[in-house]
């Protein structure tokens, strides 16, 4: 069974007469893209590197080109506006201004931080423009992953968050020291109680195996080629000695990381072959970045493999054979050495290669539920209510009522490692897919086509405006060819457009009858409003329930 084959099933669709497929091969070079540029390419390019592109944004691409609009994609861009109280229902709180600095007990107010941060979270996706940071922001966060169920503190959370956002396409090295001692990582994996007295090796073991070099082949018992246990013991002495310090003395939250010579165990660390049997000697509290220097001077080519290897598989496609970890990840790695650890000179590369335009490529990720709903938010730019009661309101339920249930919330990873579609063989992307997950994408969806009331406000897809933005909109072959060029990462066969359109024609076979009420509906709306938008609407729906609208 193929894969259009396999998601029509999951979808309970009925497609008989689709035909099997050979799978080519990827293509395997890091080598520019010199193919044809076009509405392929470049819609390719934006679901990949953001949330759900618009026809409007895909048609600037193309006129656009590739080089400009990779450019525009990885161009560095402000900070944006922290999150704010959307609700008076806070003690002590003024809707619209920040929280992420303010003194006040935890417990209290918590609660209310969090559903402004889910809230404003959600708006960073829906509002991220041609920008591949908010990709890039949730690849760090999934790479360090840190759940908030450990760290509890919103206000910490923001902190965290803001460190991945502002170090998105940054200095990859300087990324790992900052995480290393931020608060949020010290709380998760228990730094803040690594003592001379009592080492906890949690950080130590994570920093090697998920953050850095991971794990190879286990080589001899406690040797797993990149590192041994002798390493997690030692490296974990060296990153003794750090706590979280607060303080809100001065009415202004402060959170931060403190080292105290007292708990560091100042002795010398012996490491394993692994880094040629190095020492690391005591620098106090500058111990911590000798320890990252350190991996990251022994082992450059395999941190540098390592995050190059997951920097393919968030962007391109899930396979690494032998041939394209020695024509596009080798490649990758060695830019990124040369640029000493920054990842932006890489992901331009990338964008620009010919591995990223494989044909095979197009179309084989299955997307994760955010890039589903905020997609859908996008690309029919549903609206909602700009004053920020309204808005982060409405957001925060989009969060906690869609995003959880699909099995993908933000700011709280299954483990540390992150979220299973990115790492877990065989299955990786089509873990998203399961009889839960289903149900919950087909029911946003729909909900989305035919109106939900969400906090208080009714969200709905406004078909007709979408069909305003289109080309061509009076003639239904056209109609069909370009909400497929929008919605769906692959051309439709012949067979699925004139399902398409027969639906749209209300199985009248007959263009005529979609151009008539077309023209009819322009000279007199009110009249042929309901006719037009039940017939449009139902041709999306259909769409939308496609197993390619699950692909991207």
């Amino acid at each position: 069974m193929n894969r259009r084959t396999a998601f029509a099933t999951l979808l309970g669709q009925q497609n008989k007469t689709t035909k099997q497929t050979t799978t080519a091969a990827l293509t395997q070079s890091l080598d520019p893209y010199t193919g044809v540029w076009g509405m392929e390419q470049a819609s390719h390019l934006l679901r990949r590197t953001t949330f759900g592109p618009t026809y409007a944004q895909m048609k600037d691409a193309v006129t656009n080109g590739m080089n400009a609009t990779v450019t525009q994609l990885i161009a560095d861009l402000p900070m944006p506006s922290p999150p704010v109280y959307y609700s008076g229902n806070a003690p002590g709180a003024i809707v619209g201004t920040t929280w992420i600095d303010d003194a006040g007990a935890q417990t209290e107010l918590n609660t209310y931080w969090r559903r402004s941060f889910y809230a404003w979270t959600m708006k960073q996706l829906r509002d991220e423009g041609v920008s591949i940071r908010e990709k890039m922001t949730l690849f760090w966060q999934n790479h360090f992953g840190v759940s908030q169920s450990v760290t509890s503190d919103k206000r910490r959370d923001y902190q965290y968050n803001n460190l991945l956002r502002e170090n998105a396409l940054g200095d990859f090295k300087q990324l790992v020291k900052e995480v290393t001692i931020n608060p949020s990582m010290l709380r998760f994996l228990n730094g803040e109680s690594n003592t001379k007295n009592a080492p906890n090796e949690n950080y130590a073991r994570e920093l090697m195996e998920l953050f850095t070099l991971g794990k190879g082949d286990l080589a001899g018992e406690g040797d797993y080629t990149t590192f041994t246990e002798v390493d997690v013991v030692e490296i974990a002495k060296a990153l003794t000695g750090w706590r979280i310090e607060t303080d809100d003395s001065t009415g202004v939250y402060i959170i931060s990381a403190l080292f105290v010579n007292q708990r560091h165990d100042t002795t010398t660390k012996q490491l394993s072959h692994r880094f040629n049997n190095a020492t690391i000697v005591d620098s106090g509290e500058q111990e911590y970045s000798d320890v990252v220097d350190l991996i990251f001077n022994l082992k450059a080519q395999t941190v540098a493999e390592f995050i190059c290897r997951k920097l393919y598989r968030w962007f391109v496609h899930y396979t690494t054979d032998a041939s394209i970890e020695q024509n596009v990840i080798v490649p990758m790695a060695n830019l990124l050495i040369a640029n000493n650890f920054q990842i932006k000179p890489v992901i331009e590369a990338l964008l620009k290669s010919q591995a990223f335009y494989d044909v095979c490529s197009t179309g084989s990720m299955v997307k994760n539920p955010l890039e589903h709903i905020i997609g859908i938010l996008k690309q029919f730019a549903i609206e909602i209510p700009t004053d920020v009661t309204t808005e982060y309101d409405i957001l925060k339920n989009i969060y906690t009522d869609y995003t959880i249930p699909q099995q993908m919330e933000y700011y709280n990873p299954p483990t540390v490692a992150g979220w299973k579609a990115y790492y877990q063989e065989p299955q990786y992307y089509r873990i998203w897919i399961n009889s839960v997950t289903l149900k919950e994408r087909a029911s946003f969806t729909g909900r989305m086509v035919n109106g939900k009331n969400i906090g208080g406000v009714r969200l709905e897809i406004d078909v007709l405006t979408f069909l305003g933005t289109l080309d061509n909109p009076a003639d239904p072959n056209a109609v069909v060819d370009e909400c497929a060029t929008i919605l769906l990462p692959k051309v439709l066969t012949q067979e699925q457009k004139d399902l398409m359109k027969a639906i749209l024609l209300s199985n009248q076979g007959d263009d005529s009858y979609w151009i008539d009420l077309y023209y009819n509906y322009l000279g007199s709306p009110s009249q042929y409003e309901t006719a037009i938008d039940s017939r449009f609407r139902t041709m999306i729906e259909a769409m939308l329930s496609m197993a390619e609208f699950q692909l991207m």
